[in-house]
């Protein structure tokens, strides 16, 4: 079993920053891969960023490239999403979710995710 916990959600202004983090607990940190997804209001849960357990590579969604970054540090079992230049449409609640990293896995696909943690809520006011 692994437990995520996220936190750092919160409201700001369009064009402000937040930085999102997940602390996973339970099994080892660097064999999962690390995903973010985001719901909004009314919308289906999206892929927003994902990293390699060894945190070499990493995927975003098209609509947050140059805006988000994913990140991880394994010796602290936590993945960050610093979120930049944000817009009334990143509006969501944010949640985290591991897998297994293997060379097969699917990255951008929330059904390939194992666990999730609860989601912190992100308001971004215009």
């Amino acid at each position: 079993q692994v437990q995520l916990v996220e936190s750092g959600g919160g409201l700001v202004q369009a064009g402000g920053s937040l930085r999102l983090a997940c602390a996973a607990s339970g099994r080892t940190f660097s064999d999962y891969l690390m995903g973010w997804f985001r719901q909004g209001p009314g919308k289906e849960r999206e892929f927003v960023a994902a990293i390699r357990g060894g945190g070499s590579k990493t995927y975003y969604a098209d609509s947050v490239k140059g805006r988000f970054a994913i990140s991880r540090d394994n010796a602290k079992n936590t993945v960050y999403l610093q979120m930049d230049n944000l817009k009334p449409e990143d509006t969501a609640a944010y949640s985290c979710a591991a897998q297994r990293d293997f060379l097969t896995s699917v990255v951008r696909g929330a059904t390939s995710y194992e666990y999730w943690g609860q989601g912190t809520r992100v308001t971004v006011s215009s």
